[in-house]
């Protein structure tokens, strides 16, 4: 399975691994891209899992290391800030 399935649409992380002497730093923007790429509501723990089944016998290519990576520090986004948590001239500070 390559390009054109549900899990690498683009053929995105196929494309990485065939490529010699890739870098971390282009891995991650290729993660990033490959990552944005996927629909809504998508499991991303289960996703980067497969795609460390499908690749991850190229355990010291970089984007082996990537993904593993994405599986320790991938969560549910949380809220840093933003007009919510500031606090509010008529209700004091928190």
């Amino acid at each position: 399975m390559t390009k054109g399935d549900t899990i690498d649409a683009k053929g995105l992380m196929a494309d990485a691994y065939a490529i010699e002497g890739i870098t971390a730093e282009e891995c991650r923007s290729i993660f990033l891209d490959w990552a944005l790429s996927l629909p809504d509501g998508a499991d991303m723990q289960a996703l980067i899992g497969t795609m460390l089944a499908r690749h991850g016998a190229a355990a010291d290519h970089p984007m082996t290391q990537v993904l593993r990576e994405g599986l320790e520090t991938t969560g549910k986004p949380r809220r840093r800030g933003g007009w919510k948590s500031r606090p509010r001239p008529d209700m004091g500070e928190s």
